[in-house]
């Protein structure tokens, strides 16, 4: 075991190293202001093995890690360049002191010795705005975890801590970190663009990885809460192993155990939220176990990493895209990087201070110069930007312009709102923090190209921290058949019209059933299908509506036509009746079917037939009135007409002898004038009542055998309107046809019996033909039946009832003499008697 004097000698070393003057190294560099630097030239992954030695622990003892070195130069390359601008802080000089902290292992101690004073001590006091540590601020270090604990004792001290690859969201905490700032966007802008690149590639059929510590939990976190349309197939945790050299048996099976979870798993995407360092070892298993054709998205922590890129025959995994911080290029930085410190041995280090020493790290660059000039300088400008921000809040601090400075005494809280303050440019790149203390629009979407080895790690989309998208995507090299992308879902889209149906808990599991006639699938809705409007109607598998096809009697239509003639037909027939009768008005045939009274129904039946056309085309509220009042008027008129003309012969030859007085007072008065006044005045209340009951207007009517049509009917209720406007109808119709029978032996040339029960059975037919119809149909139909029924009734009367008497005008003019009416009542008389 280490002895506790190692360890004291060590801290001793670190308070005392502000008197030490090794100009040229890579460690420090005395100046008017000292800046901390905190990098990890060597790693372990694990932190605990240390603390149960009471000694610092010895960073070259672990692992090499040639990037961090890289990271190391940028700082000193800045500073440099600073110390020599004319326009930035002129006649001040910057110094620095870094310290190697070994990934988490050793970030404390380095903490400790910044905050100590010119006496190296870090005193204790009630107000520290006179305390002087023995740096200006602190650039690093580089992993989250270790940024959150040195923030929490920098944030005591007020002293700006500016790190330049922690990702992590607790330093946005203004409250608890006032003093963090961070050059790199959040861990949640990456989980954004991770969603952005699955929406891009619609890819909702995922595997996540996340490593078992803070940073794979937090980002696993985010991922969850954000991407609500993605669906996890499979969530595994990767072990993280105590040393980064070795791996546990156990350790070894967890890892094949989630390996092998990867392999048999039906998504073809895989998100890994972990750091670097426990990667090697699944990737290398993942390789063993000959996993292929897969896409892999890697978080900002290891999309650009050299170790994992050099694994032997990573390529057959498949697809490496990545969430990384923008490229960018730092002119002369490449031949810094690996060029010897003026005045400085090779070793360019002092042994004399824990941790600042680096014997191969010069040595290691240039082995490596190529692969990491092909890396770019991607976290290399994170920590350049982050030297730039401290000297330009220094330059504003010191009041400096083109001419110099006001060199005076300066406190690091006094630093802390001309940080918060900055906004410059830095190689066409705009530097500011906003309220929460990071940089925005840091990041962009790359791919691992391994046919490309001097642009290993390629950009392939732009992402925009604004506007939330990915754009400029091109070039990507996919490992499959004619370079398609890739698949990646539970189950394929559904087409057009279907809607899905969960068969697991999973949303973006499930399968695809059509919906049905008369619903649509609404794209805000994919789960179920929304019933059409009433108005409309659609087919089956619809994703909108349309309008119920509309259906009437068309005039074009055949049974139109056919009406339409006969209708004109009858009113062609029943205008010649009236001319006829008009000629022959004061003949005995004219005379014994109604005289005078006969104009009366044929001007009805006119009206009855110019009425037919409102029956055809798009039923409006004046058609549909003219239909439930015009025919029914007319006819009843007639119908009266032979009603009191068949009662008043009945009345002369067998009533008047029996009945003289009233017989007379029936003449006397017109009774029969009276009696179609009456029945008129009746109908017309009738009609009134109905249509106050029963409006007259067009109501679209959905059949049943087939919803996707609209009948358009004139009346809601039109068979209750029919049974009213009929009722008074039917009841004279059934007079007609009493007296009728009553007068079947009256003379031949008064006897209307056979023409008015011709007429009355036209009538009781269509009635009945239309009531049967309702009862079956409905719509169109009824319609068709009941203006058939019309057109009968009409020609029924104007044929049946005036078609004989015409007959006997012109064809048989000697019956058409007072004389043979004479004979014919004689004839009838003595039969009698």
């Amino acid at each position: 075991m280490r002895s506790t004097g190692g360890i004291a000698m060590c801290v001793s070393v670190l308070l005392t190293m502000a008197g030490s003057q090794t100009q040229y190294s890579d460690f420090h560099l005395a100046g008017d202001y000292l800046l901390g630097g905190l990098f990890s030239l060597h790693i372990e992954t694990k932190s605990s093995p240390h603390l149960s030695y009471s000694a610092v622990p010895t960073c070259q003892a672990y692992t090499l890690k040639k990037a961090s070195y890289s990271h190391l130069r940028a700082m000193r390359f800045a500073v440099e360049q600073i110390n020599n601008s004319s326009t930035l802080l002129p006649g001040v000089s910057l110094g620095y002191e870094m310290v190697d902290v070994c990934y988490l292992t050793n970030f404390i101690h380095p903490i400790l010795y910044f905050l100590a004073n010119k006496h190296s001590v870090v005193q204790l006091h009630n107000n520290y705005t006179h305390y002087q540590p023995r740096v200006l601020a602190v650039i690093g270090p580089d992993s989250s975890q270790a940024v959150v604990i040195a923030a929490q004792v920098l944030s005591l001290f007020l002293v700006p801590q500016i790190s330049y690859t922690a990702t992590t969201n607790e330093l946005s905490d203004r409250k608890r970190f006032p003093t963090a700032f961070q050059t790199i966007s959040s861990m949640e802008q990456q989980i954004v663009a991770m969603q952005l690149l699955l929406k891009e590639f619609r890819w909702n059929w995922i595997n996540i990885l996340y490593s078992d510590d803070d940073y794979g939990r937090q980002n696993l976190k985010l991922l969850r809460a954000r991407a609500t349309e993605i669906c996890v197939a499979l969530q595994e945790v990767i072990p993280v192993p105590q040393s980064s050299q070795m791996l546990s048996l156990e350790l070894q099976g967890k890892i094949k155990s989630v390996v092998r979870k990867v392999i048999h798993s039906t998504a073809k995407v895989v998100i890994v939220l972990s750091l670097e360092l426990i990667l090697p070892f699944f990737f290398q298993e993942a390789v063993r176990q000959n996993v292929t054709d897969l896409v892999w998205i890697a978080t900002e922590a290891w999309a650009t990493e050299p170790a994992l890129y050099n694994i032997t025959d990573l390529w057959r995994l498949g697809t490496i895209l990545g969430v990384a911080v923008k490229e960018f290029s730092i002119p002369g930085l490449d031949d810094f990087r690996v060029s010897l410190a003026e005045g400085a041995n090779e070793q360019a280090s002092d042994q004399t201070t824990c941790n600042q020493e680096c014997d191969q790290c010069l040595r290691a660059a240039r082995d490596a110069e190529h692969s990491m000039r092909a890396q770019g300088e991607r976290t290399d400008f994170r920590v350049y930007s982050s030297v730039y921000i401290v000297a330009h809040a220094l330059h504003r601090l010191l009041g400096c312009n083109t001419t110099g400075c006001h060199k005076r005494m300066v406190y690091p809280w006094q630093l802390v709102p001309e940080v918060k303050r900055v906004n410059f440019s830095l190689l066409n790149e705009r530097i500011n923090f906003r309220e929460r203390g990071t940089i925005p629009n840091s990041f962009e979407i790359i791919q691992w190209k391994w046919d490309q080895p001097n642009n290993p790690f390629q950009k392939i989309a732009s992402y925009s921290r604004n506007k939330k998208l990915l754009f400029n995507i091109q070039n990507i090299s996919w490992h499959t058949p004619n370079n398609t992308v890739p698949i990646s879902v539970c189950s394929q889209q559904c087409e057009y019209g279907q809607r899905r149906k969960p068969v697991t808990v999973s949303s973006c599991c499930f399968e695809c059933i059509d919906c049905e006639e008369g619903t649509f699938l609404n794209n805000n809705d994919l789960y179920n299908c929304q019933p059409c409007p009433a108005d409309q109607w659609s087919n089956a598998r619809s994703q909108k509506c349309y309008p119920k096809l509309l259906k009437y009697l068309e005039w074009q239509e055949g049974i139109a036509v056919v009406l339409l003639l006969f209708s004109v037909l009858g009113l062609v027939a029943t205008v010649v009746i009236s001319v006829i009768f008009a000629i022959h008005l004061h003949t005995p045939v004219v005379k014994s079917a109604g005289g005078r009274m006969c104009f009366l129904m044929l001007a009805s039946l006119i009206i009855g037939f110019i009425n037919v056309p409102v029956y055809m085309g798009i039923p409006t509220e004046f058609k549909c009135m003219c239909r439930q009042i015009v025919y029914t008027l007319c006819f009843t008129v007639c119908i009266s007409c032979l009603t009191v003309r068949s009662f008043q012969i009945i009345s002369i030859f067998k009533m008047a002898a029996r009945l003289p007085k009233a017989y007379s007072y029936w003449m006397k008065y017109n009774g029969q004038y009276i009696f179609i006044t009456v029945i008129l005045a009746l109908k017309v209340t009738i009609v009134v009542t109905n249509v106050i009951i029963h409006p007259s207007i067009p109501v679209p009517l959905v059949l049943e055998d087939d919803p996707s049509t609209v009948e358009l009917q004139c009346n809601k209720s039109f068979k209750l309107s029919l049974l009213m406007n009929n009722s008074l109808d039917t009841f004279l119709s059934i007079l007609c046809f009493y007296f009728s029978y009553i007068g079947k032996e009256l003379p031949k040339n008064y006897n209307e019996a056979k023409y008015i029960t011709l007429c009355m059975t036209c009538y009781a037919v269509s009635e009945i033909a239309i009531f049967l119809a309702m009862s079956v149909y409905r719509g169109m139909l009824v319609t068709i039946c009941d203006v058939i029924g019309v057109v009968i009734n009409l020609l029924g009367i104007s044929i049946g009832y005036f078609g004989p008497k015409c007959y006997l005008i012109f064809f048989h003019p000697e019956r058409n003499t007072a004389a043979y009416f004479q004979s014919v009542i004689q004839s009838y008389t003595m039969r009698q008697d």
